[in-house]
């Protein structure tokens, strides 16, 4: 990152792009900026600042709140919400489907049959985010893995290799110290074990 330089989220939360027209309305009222040193500071453009200042001198601090949305509400309310996510949660393979992986697609398709309501797959994601599920795909441990079988390798051929590498001064990979600190990774067969469910799209 070049000096002089300052980190922005790709992405506001609504609340967060009404606090950066607060902090216009702020140098608004200071009036010793343009709207060009306005913009730069704010990290928008111009035109943004033009009609900020537009509705700040017509409203005042109000003109720059942020206004309810006005389109057609979801046809998921709380309740069939509520419904379909137990359904979720319970896995895609008591579903119905092969694999524990969720897709938009095999969302949609339980939606509609817990629902009664057909939704375009692509909808499913939005609504999916606002409820705190994120896009994962479920780590899979292979079903012919010996575990007593890596301890043995771990303990017995790890340390002569790793003594090999750093006699012949090759740097060890990244990912050994983890199987040196911790051994083998260990967790469900085929599910992720995540703080938050998942949906890949």
């Amino acid at each position: 990152m070049a000096s002089g330089t300052q980190w922005r989220p790709a992405r506001l939360t609504p609340a967060q792009l009404e606090e950066r027209r607060g902090a216009a309305a702020r140098l608004f009222r200071a009036g010793r900026l343009s709207d060009a040193e306005v913009a730069r500071r704010l990290g928008v453009t111009r035109q943004s600042v033009g009609r900020w200042r537009a509705a700040w001198a017509a409203e005042g601090r109000a003109g720059l709140r942020r206004r309810p949305h006005t389109g057609r509400p979801p046809r998921i309310d709380d309740a069939a919400w509520a419904r379909l996510a137990a359904v979720l949660a319970r896995g895609a393979k008591a579903a119905g489907f092969d694999t524990e992986r969720w897709t938009l697609r095999r969302v949609a398709l339980v939606g509609e049959r817990v629902l009664g309501v057909r939704h375009d797959f692509r909808s499913y994601g939005a609504l999916l985010r606002a409820r705190g599920w994120s896009p994962q795909v479920p780590a899979v441990q292979a079903r012919e893995r010996d575990d007593a079988l890596v301890r043995a390798w771990l303990r017995r051929d790890w340390p002569a290799l790793k003594k090999e590498l750093a006699a012949s001064g090759t740097p060890l990979p990244s990912w050994t110290r983890r199987v040196t600190r911790f051994g083998p990774a260990s967790g469900l067969r085929g599910r992720r074990a995540a703080a938050r469910p998942c949906c890949a799209a």
